[in-house]
């Protein structure tokens, strides 16, 4: 009879571990900051100023761990050649994978995928909006608020080549680059 209860309180314990609950959804908003890498070829600096936009994400999880997201940012800067320097409006769409351990108190994830930054300039005549392919991956970490809210804090970095806006003197020199995106925001558990 007492080992019964052993198995039976066994087996009730291991149920309820995988009936646990866990949000299969999330959508956040967050303040970013921008910081590209600057780059040299042919003795010529290519290189943007730091700046700061708005990241919006949206994952859906398969199981505890396991789930996807979406992704837009916006950001502006100047991206410079040398002397030129061309104002930029800067549109980021990325999907990526997201691996995360939820714990009690925060839930810490890492995420790799890929995606496109739109560079569209402003007020720069000849110059040609262009879309770059990206490779995105980072991590962070949710902090619980309760049990439905809850502050993100993100590092997410994009390897690009940098735009060249189809201007005749810079054919060629685009280059491969790295935006460093640090970010803090809020987010909800649904």
């Amino acid at each position: 009879m007492r080992s019964a209860k052993l198995i039976t309180i066994l087996c009730g314990s291991a149920l309820m571990t995988f009936a646990q609950e866990y949000s299969k959804q999330d959508v956040s908003v967050q303040a970013l900051g921008s910081f590209v890498k600057s780059t040299w070829d042919k003795g010529v600096e290519q290189s943007a100023t730091n700046s700061g936009g708005v990241l919006a994400s949206y994952r859906y999880f398969f199981n505890k761990n396991s789930g996807v997201e979406i992704n837009y940012a916006f950001t502006t800067n100047t991206q410079s050649y040398g002397s030129l320097g061309v104002d930029t409006h800067s549109s980021e769409t990325s999907a990526a994978y997201v691996f995360r351990m939820p714990l009690k108190h925060f839930t810490p994830f890492l995420l790799a995928g890929a995606g496109g930054i739109v560079f569209d300039p402003k007020d720069f005549v000849g110059a040609s909006t262009q879309a770059k392919a990206a490779f995105v991956y980072g991590g962070g970490a949710d902090f619980n608020v309760s049990s439905h809210v809850f502050v993100r804090a993100e590092y997410r970095g994009l390897v690009y080549n940098s735009p060249t806006y189809d201007l005749p003197g810079l054919n060629g020199a685009d280059r491969v680059t790295h935006r460093a995106e640090p970010s803090v925001g809020i987010g909800y558990r649904f």
